[in-house]
């Protein structure tokens, strides 16, 4: 019985393993800020200040337009 948890635990472990492998990047995104009108790059917003402005990106840089692949 314990031998066949061991079993389960590690084709679990190889499933998450393989699903998290299988994920694709996040998009960039050019965020603007409300207040000064700053415009950054990145993946998720960086506060309530800030307003998604352009976008989706493929690279950090916001240059490349598009989704990662």
């Amino acid at each position: 019985m314990k031998h066949r948890t061991v079993k389960l635990a590690a084709l679990a472990l190889a499933l998450a393993a393989a699903w998290a492998a299988h994920a694709s990047a996040a998009p960039w995104y050019r965020w603007k800020n409300v207040v000064n009108h700053t415009i950054l790059c990145s993946q998720n917003s960086p506060g309530d200040a800030w307003k998604k402005f352009q976008g989706p990106y493929s690279d950090s840089r916001c240059r490349k337009e598009g989704v990662p692949q």
